[in-house]
């Protein structure tokens, strides 16, 4: 974080605790996704064979995507405030860019799995032939696939000349626009490049928000990860309900 820049984002959504949470955490699960699957081949043939015969370990790698780009969200609110402060034109383009790119993954994420449903229920060869079928069928998600690489781009140049970043952290911020997009897309070494940008830039700038204006006490942060964790195992439960 540059000098002269408030980056605690007191009194503006989401808030230095949700803020920092998604800069740290979100980042690496997108990571950890990527790398449980990067074995296998990109393509969707090969996916739905790899979750055949590894059914855990392409679930792991597919949810752990997921948790990642939906909490996503609220670092880029973060890092827009932050930007805004002195470009709020770049701020609002970007932000709104990389967020409706982030609902066109979570819809993916819901086609992978019900195509890994259909391995499960109707076999690999079934549920080959049914996705290559209606591959690159249309759907209105897909005029919002070039927004998040956009969005990113933006955001890291806002960054830049906002100077909320240096260079090489904006610039590692503007690889996550090569990150592949789609229903059943695997990861290849562009995909660890692009997360890795990702964690390089916003983990750092997590800390950064977490200790502003100062870091809470042992207690506190213990407190509220224990909270956290209550309210996440709540939602899982509850979920589940329905």
């Amino acid at each position: 974080m540059e000098r002269g820049l408030d980056c605690s984002n007191q009194g503006r959504f989401p808030g230095r605790w949700l803020g920092s949470a998604s800069l740290i955490l979100a980042p690496p699960l997108l990571l950890a996704g990527i790398l449980l699957r990067i074995q296998f081949h990109f393509f969707f043939p090969q996916q739905l064979a790899a979750y055949h015969d590894h059914p855990r370990l392409m679930s792991a790698a597919y949810s752990s995507f997921l948790a990642g780009n939906i909490l996503l969200w609220p670092a880029v609110l973060s890092i827009g405030n932050m930007i805004g402060q002195r470009k709020p034109g770049l701020a609002a383009w970007g932000m709104s860019f990389v967020i409706f790119g982030l609902f066109a993954r979570t819809f993916h994420a819901g086609a992978d799995y019900l195509a890994f449903q259909m391995v499960k229920i109707q076999g690999v060869e079934n549920a080959t032939s049914t996705i290559g079928a209606s591959y690159g069928a249309f759907h209105i998600v897909r005029t919002l696939n070039a927004t998040i690489m956009l969005g990113w781009v933006l955001l890291a140049i806002g960054a830049y000349r906002s100077e909320t970043m240096g260079l090489l952290r904006s610039v590692a911020l503007a690889l996550m626009s090569a990150l592949m997009m789609g229903v059943l897309k695997g990861s290849s070494i562009t995909s660890v490049v692009a997360a890795g940008g990702l964690c390089a830039a916003f983990v750092p700038l997590g800390f950064s928000l977490l200790r502003t204006p100062s870091l809470p006490s042992a207690r506190n942060l213990l407190l509220g990860i224990a909270a956290g964790l209550i309210l996440v195992a709540a939602l899982f439960y509850f979920g589940q309900l329905g």
